[in-house]
């Protein structure tokens, strides 16, 4: 499940983007200032943008250009969405770093169909992550450790996923469960312990850079390889 945060102090608006998309299956989370959405981005990193630019305490154009700076933000999909209509506050935001750019008003369908497209292309642009020895390859849904083929199951791949795709990130248990196991899940958290320490095994030396933050999630830190 791709999860999706929206900047907009348009609460109406908000509103209506976050029904609209949450019916379509994603998660969403709504931030009506830059402030919020910075204090969630210190806590993991969402799958897609959508930036108003008319933002109550910073421009979003800013927001945009800092996101574009930031290591771990320089690649995250962003879609500008403004009641900015002229061709010039267009070319402002694709040239800040925008991956695409939608004007108010805009039609639901038009806005669901442009995330799927955004989606699919970041998707097809990221096929493999490397961290620290471990190397997932997400078409052939493989993942080596130092050159050898480790055998992971379905949850324990997403998993992984998940950790290589917030790198450094604090990753709540809850976060863990929504995105591995999905919302509905009425299972205990000690399932997240269970696979988290099989993973660890399965990793070999490399399982090390999954570190327990106690009484909170879990993160993969460490340096480089």
């Amino acid at each position: 499940m791709a999860v999706i945060y929206i900047v907009e102090d348009d609460k109406n608006i908000l509103e209506i983007e976050t029904f609209s998309l949450s019916n379509s299956g994603y998660e969403v989370k709504g931030f009506l200032c830059a402030k919020d959405f910075y204090k969630e981005l210190d806590s993991a990193l969402p799958d897609l943008v959508l930036l108003d630019i008319m933002l109550p305490d910073e421009d979003g154009l800013t927001v945009l250009q800092k996101l574009r700076k930031q290591e771990k933000t320089k690649k995250l999909p962003i879609i500008i969405v403004t009641a900015k209509t002229t061709e010039i506050d267009k070319v402002k935001g694709l040239d800040s770093g925008a991956d695409d750019y939608m004007t108010k008003p805009f039609g639901v369908m038009e806005l669901i169909s442009r995330v799927k497209a955004l989606l699919r292309r970041s998707k097809a642009e990221e096929q493999s992550v490397a961290f620290a020895g471990i190397e997932m390859n997400h078409e052939r849904h493989t993942v080596k450790v130092n050159g050898v083929t480790c055998e992971l199951t379905f949850k324990e791949y997403e998993l992984l996923k998940l950790f290589l795709s917030n790198v450094g990130i604090v990753i709540s248990r809850e976060r863990i469960l929504n995105r591995v196991w999905g919302t509905d899940f009425e299972g205990e958290s000690r399932t997240i312990d269970m696979h988290v320490k099989n993973l660890r095994q399965k990793l070999g030396s490399a399982g090390k850079y999954i570190k327990t933050i106690r009484n909170v999630g879990y993160v993969m830190n460490g340096e480089e390889e």
